[in-house]
């Protein structure tokens, strides 16, 4: 931190003990007026309404799905200050001053403050919207009444974060208007006056509690960007009281001006994560949608800046909807609008609706349906419009090179079952001092060919806990990259802080019929008393189908090296001396590393760990990895050939 942070830190320390005191804790004023207009004019009733009602009778039968945990009974209403995972209870105190990393007091938070984000409830406001029938609607009654009740103002786990204040006011903004807003039958009667006026005290405090507790500085990444899009989306759907427009306009002008300052101009998160790619994306969407219906337009800036994250996520998805695992990523949602696909695809999905917004038969192609998110957001006209972009099959990814954001996708044949595609990787660490969510994985690349993942990133698995494995999936040996002397290129200070970054750099990249190139180099290895740069260049020849792999590592003394090649859990691989097969379903490919007989195959090995994925969050599969090591001596080039 410099002194400026480290001032406005202690400044947040003595707000939080005037706080604690009862000094400048919200104090809401009655109402007046009326909400804002929901998001979509005419909200669609065009889906499998089944699919919907069975989802929220698991609900309210006490069933629910946290990450890992799948149909878990929590009961419900269920204990909204207790760890679901652990089952530790967090206290009730005054809520900045309990410390939520520490997994003693608050067991897993990751798992806790899924659960109070209150996407189910949403789900409830959708099957009474569908169904009219009146148990769904009651339970959401019921379900907010418990959360008043167990989590008051400003005490416990759940008055901590900002950004978990934001993220719940955007879910209680779709269930506002999908339970019918001013005129909802839940607010019909006296009961449900009163019902009415503890919510809307509720979000006056959920209001107040963001604009006074921004994360600033070295934590002003996605979680700002998120805060004001839960503060904005708050005060234009309830706009209720006094605060309410100078809230509205704060949040508007730090919303947007942080989209095109957390968002390279070619389409690329500064966070270096694929996952939070779709999560900004998909703020920035949301919010967009819903300030739009309210009379308040982003500039042209805002919208095409948001077309250029989504031509980035269809650059690097494969032609079978894969996309690289790339940096942290959480499976967190902003909102859960869709219940009625099992294959349904968050990336496909924002470019679904992008298709629509910039009319983009690319997009629509790579989405390949128009699926019940986008119908929620867009209604039922949508699907036309959809159905009337040009269908035939893109050619090229829409770009090719993120100068900017440091990805380069080589390939051929692609949008084709013959499809070859690499996504390098010469981009940052991460964004601002602390990186939180980037990885160790400079100079790494993805390889699929016809849609079947071959080499890949191995993803994040845990967060807050389980520090073994949060060091091993963000370190350099979980990535198609070089490690030297058993040390990442980066140096982690944390579960969300690197101290020391290994800068990238793209040397040279070229992209023609026959041939695509990429030179890059990192200098993370620079910190070491014999420093080493590491320099790699990828050439894929289009006609043979063959990659090459150089590696160069630049130095003067001894170290010890190793390259390590990790394959989707699908893939059957043999090693037989220096030759690598790997076979996923009908598809091969062959890896021809560089002599010597040393080289190990590892499949959920705990001894070194290695062999692993982690598809979601808190899960794992042992999946096979080669690594191929070496002692170095002076400056070494290493030369991997694939034949795909």
């Amino acid at each position: 931190m410099g002194p400026s942070e480290i001032a406005y830190r202690m400044v947040r320390a003595v707000q939080g003990k005037l706080e604690q005191a009862g000094f400048g804790l919200a104090v809401p004023k009655p109402p007046a007026g009326i909400s804002g207009l929901p998001w979509c004019g005419v909200m669609s009733n065009a889906f499998d309404v089944a699919a919907y009602r069975n989802t929220a009778e698991r609900v309210l039968a006490g069933r629910w799905n946290l990450f890992a945990m799948r149909d878990v009974g929590l009961g419900f209403p269920p204990a909204w200050n207790r760890d679901p995972r652990t089952g530790t209870a967090a206290p009730m105190v005054f809520g900045k001053t309990l410390d939520y990393r520490n997994e003693r007091i608050v067991g897993d938070i990751k798992y806790l403050w899924e659960l109070n984000r209150h996407l189910e409830l949403v789900t409830l406001a959708q099957a009474w919207r569908l169904t009219n029938e009146a148990r769904f609607a009651e339970g959401c009654r019921t379900f907010l009444d418990s959360w008043f009740e167990q989590c008051p103002y400003p005490l416990g786990v759940n008055w901590t974060s900002s950004l978990e204040h934001a993220v719940r006011l955007v879910n209680w903004s779709f269930a506002w208007h999908m339970l019918g807003g001013d005129s909802s039958p839940l607010f019909a009667d006296e009961a449900g006056m009163s019902f009415r006026d503890r919510w809307l005290r509720s979000i006056f405090q959920h209001c107040h509690f963001i604009a006074g507790h921004f994360s600033l500085y070295s934590s002003a990444n996605n979680h700002l960007l998120g805060e004001y899009m839960g503060l904005l989306v708050g005060a234009v759907t309830w706009p209720m009281w006094p605060e309410s427009s100078y809230w509205r306009q704060k949040a508007c002008d730090g919303f947007e001006a942080e989209t095109l300052r957390q968002n390279t101009p070619d389409g690329v998160n500064r966070e270096q994560a694929v996952y939070y790619q779709h999560e900004v994306t998909d703020m920035m969407l949301l919010t967009g949608l819903i300030c739009r219906a309210n009379g308040i337009e982003f500039g042209a800036d805002y919208w095409e800046r948001i077309e250029r994250m989504m031509e980035f996520l269809a650059a690097i998805m494969d032609c079978a909807g894969n996309v690289p695992m790339i940096g942290d990523a959480d499976d967190a949602l902003m909102v859960r609008l869709d219940h009625g696909t099992a294959t349904w695809s968050p990336y496909r999905s924002l470019l679904a609706t992008g298709a629509v917004l910039f009319k983009r038969g690319d997009f629509k192609v790579k989405a390949g349906e128009f699926d019940d998110k986008s119908r929620w957001l867009l209604g039922d006209d949508a699907q036309q419009a959809f159905d009337q972009l040009p269908a035939g099959q893109a050619q090229l990814p829409v770009r090719t090179a993120f100068q900017e954001g440091g990805y380069f996708v080589l390939g051929t044949d692609f949008e084709t079952t013959d499809e070859i595609r690499i996504v390098a990787d010469a981009g940052p660490l991460g964004y601002l001092t602390i990186a939180a969510h980037g990885h160790a994985d400079a100079l790494a690349f993805t390889l699929s060919v016809g849609g079947a993942e071959f080499l890949v990133d191995t993803g994040t698995f845990a967060y807050h806990t389980q520090k073994q494995w949060r060091d091993y999936f963000r370190g350099t040996a979980a990535h198609n990259t070089i490690r030297i002397d058993d040390l990442d290129q980066s140096v982690p200070g944390g579960n969300f802080m690197w101290l020391e970054k290994a800068n990238a750099h793209c040397s040279a990249w070229r992209s023609d019929a026959g041939l695509d190139a990429l030179e890059a180099w990192h200098d993370g290895y620079t910190r070491l008393m014999d420093p080493v740069v590491h320099r790699r260049t990828l050439r894929f020849d289009k006609k043979t189908r063959q990659l090459l792999v150089e590696d160069c590592l630049e130095c003067a003394g001894t170290h010890k090296m190793e390259m390590f090649w990790h394959f989707s859990e699908q893939c059957e691989v043999a090693l037989a001396g220096n030759i690598v097969t790997a076979r996923n379903g009908p598809k091969t490919i062959k890896l021809r590393l560089p002599e010597g007989d040393d080289s190990v195959l590892y499949r959920g090995s705990l001894d070194p760990v290695a062999g692993w994925i982690s598809r979601r969050f808190d899960e794992k599969t042992p999946a096979s990895t080669i690594v191929w090591p070496a002692r170095i001596g002076g400056t070494t080039r290493i030369l991997t050939t694939i034949d795909c």
